[in-house]
C-alpha cells in the first residue's frame, strides 16, 4: 500500500532502526517505545490485520517475535516480555498493517502503557537496534 508507513519501512523507503529482516518479516524499533527495546515485527507483504493474513505468514511473524523476545532478554536483561497484537480500531490498532509489539518488561519499571510512551531519539533507537541485532537468536532456530 502506497501510504502505509510499515510498507515503506519494509521497502526501505522510510527511516527506521532495523534490528532484523529476512525474506518475509522485519523487526525494527518502535519510535514511541513503551520500554527500552520495544520492537515492532511486521510482514513485508501488506495485510491490514490478523483476519486476512495467510497462516504461514503469521507463523513467520511470530517466529520473528520469539527471536526478538529472546534477544531482549539476553541483550537488554529484560525480566519479561509482553507481546501485543491489535486488530481493528476498536482494539486500539493505529497502523493498519499487521504488526506485533515486542515489549521488554523490567521489574523496576512496572508495566508502562502506550499513553506513557514518548518519542525516542533516532540515535538511541539505532544504538539499541545494533545491540539487539548482534544476538544469535536471529540466526539460529529457537
Amino acid at each position: 500500500m502506497e501510504n502505509c508507513i510499515f510498507c515503506l519501512i519494509a521497502q526501505r523507503a522510510a527511516e527506521a532502526s532495523i534490528v532484523y529482516e529476512d525474506a518475509y518479516t522485519m523487526a525494527f524499533m518502535d519510535i514511541r517505545p513503551v520500554s527500552k527495546g520495544h520492537m515492532l515485527i511486521v510482514p513485508k507483504t501488506h495485510y491490514d490485520d490478523i483476519f486476512n493474513v495467510p497462516e504461514e505468514t503469521l507463523a513467520q511473524v511470530f517466529r520473528t517475535a520469539q527471536r526478538a523476545a529472546l534477544a531482549a532478554k539476553r541483550i537488554l536483561g529484560a525480566d519479561g516480555v509482553s507481546l501485543l497484537q491489535q486488530n481493528g480500531k476498536a482494539a486500539g490498532q493505529e497502523v493498519f498493517h499487521l504488526h506485533v509489539h515486542v515489549i521488554p518488561r523490567y521489574i523496576h519499571e512496572g508495566t508502562r502503557q502506550f499513553r506513557d510512551a514518548q518519542a525516542a531519539p533516532r540515535q538511541r533507537l539505532n544504538e539499541l537496534a545494533e545491540k539487539l541485532s548482534a544476538d544469535p537468536a536471529w540466526t539460529v532456530k529457537c
